[in-house]
């Protein structure tokens, strides 16, 4: 199976990312831009772990009150990413990392699960002037940050004539 552009585009900064601080690669883009076909096809033909990080996180809190949740997040998704096997890891659905309840910094605790291992984490926003964000800025989810040190991927896609599948650009 050939490998798209935006395949070859994240494979070549994972191998960007080996060398570095922080080993993320953020795959950005809107909701329903094809980010999860993407990670999911390069999960698999490159034998990366593939977690949907939403899902995982809140089966890992569930035994957890509303009070414990932010003071035990981080160590959960240690555990979680620690689990897996492999040189690079997939984090798709990170949206409960912007749960304003977490009191979370989402870039940054993404870049501490990064320093042990390459990330590759979707990130469902936009990056626009130097910066990459979260959100609209009137919600109470919105995060910005600037984007010029990141490793980033944009993902923008189009329904298919049938209205089901997204097909990336």
């Amino acid at each position: 199976m050939m490998n798209s552009s935006k395949d070859q585009e994240i494979l070549g900064l994972v191998a960007q990312a080996e060398g570095l601080y922080h080993r993320l690669v953020l795959v950005v883009g809107p909701s329903g831009s094809g980010k999860t076909m993407v990670l999911n096809k390069l999960a698999m033909t490159s034998q990366w772990s593939f977690i949907n990080l939403s899902l995982e996180l809140s089966r890992a809190m569930l035994d957890l009150t509303e009070r414990q949740r932010p003071l035990r997040v981080q160590k959960l998704l240690e555990e979680i990413v620690g689990a897996t096997s492999g040189a690079v890891t997939v984090l798709d659905n990170t949206e409960i990392l912007f749960d304003v309840s977490l009191k979370l910094d989402p870039l940054r605790l993404l870049q501490a699960i990064s320093r042990d291992r390459t990330v590759v984490a979707s990130w469902n926003g936009l990056v626009a002037n130097g910066y990459l964000t979260f959100a609209s800025p009137e919600h109470q989810e919105f995060k910005r940050y600037p984007s010029h040190e990141l490793l980033l991927s944009e993902i923008r896609g189009h329904a298919t004539s049938n209205g089901n599948k997204r097909i990336a650009q």
